[in-house]
């Protein structure tokens, strides 16, 4: 194992190997011997996300690295399963590589191979319906991650639900309902509590991604591009004031916002 562990070029091998070693009870690292699925679990959602952003920046030297972040999070999780006896990362490839071939017979089996994508789709989730089904989850909302991003899920939570036909028809609906939820938040913000508030406030981030899913939009990116675009602004902010030998805590809000339209204008020429 000793020289697997130093090949440069042992591959998943090597990588499988290591984290045997890191979880050793008798030589591996303290650190890792005291990590379990619910510590490590935030780790593997935060990996993903930059993966995801080394994507939106194109930064494709970078993505090699995220990857490798992202699949240690899962040769890590094998692990801890295989010591419980659950199962290994084999398995895990296996189980992949299985739902793989049953979610494309137009690839893999007899079925025709002359599909839309539409068509694919329909198919897709007619499969994943019979999964679901196979497991007792017979509700529609049954297995949406309870562990996605509160955006993400409000989205396929709408989606599931649209399936039987509980949606809105068109999406004048939804922003007249997004508009209700907004005066309903104003108005009643003095005389809430703080969980009334929050409460409030959730029915209106999820018309907001009922509206991005009727556009077409995904939420997450949509809020991720917005994140991107203010942290650039700002950071135009604090250039300009740097250039006058200041600080944003010695400016005004009224110097900034001018800064900030002067940001928005050079962005847009």
């Amino acid at each position: 194992m000793s020289d697997l562990v130093h090949d440069p070029r042992g591959g998943l091998p090597r990588l499988i190997a290591i984290m045997a070693r890191l979880r050793d009870p008798e030589t591996g690292c303290p650190w890792d011997l005291e990590q379990d699925f619910a510590t490590i679990a935030p780790y593997t959602i935060e990996e993903a996300y930059e993966v995801a952003d080394a994507i939106s920046r194109e930064a494709w030297d970078e993505l090699r690295g995220e990857l490798g972040d992202l699949l240690f999070q899962s040769v890590f999780h094998a692990r801890m399963a295989e010591e419980r006896g659950l199962f290994d990362i084999h398995e895990v490839a296996d189980a992949m590589s299985d739902k793989m071939v049953a979610r494309h017979p137009h690839v893999f089996g007899d079925d025709r191979r002359d599909k839309t994508a539409e068509d694919q789709t329909r198919d897709w989730e007619a499969v994943k319906a019979a999964e679901r089904a196979a497991k007792a989850q017979t509700r529609t909302l049954d297995g949406v991650a309870l562990g996605l991003p509160a955006l993400m899920r409000a989205v396929k939570l709408q989606k599931r639900a649209a399936r039987v036909g509980f949606d809105w028809p068109d999406t004048g609906q939804v922003l007249d309902k997004l508009t209700e939820e907004a005066r309903e938040l104003v108005a009643a913000r003095e005389s809430l509590s703080p969980d009334e508030i929050e409460d409030e406030m959730g029915d209106m981030l999820f018309v907001m991604a009922n509206l991005a899913r009727h556009l077409g939009v995904d939420p997450e990116a949509a809020l991720r591009r917005t994140n991107a675009k203010f942290t650039r602004r700002f950071e135009a902010i604090e250039d300009a004031l740097a250039a006058r030998g200041r600080h944003p805590e010695d400016s005004t809000l009224e110097e900034m916002d001018v800064l900030w339209t002067a940001a928005k204008r050079a962005e847009r020429a």
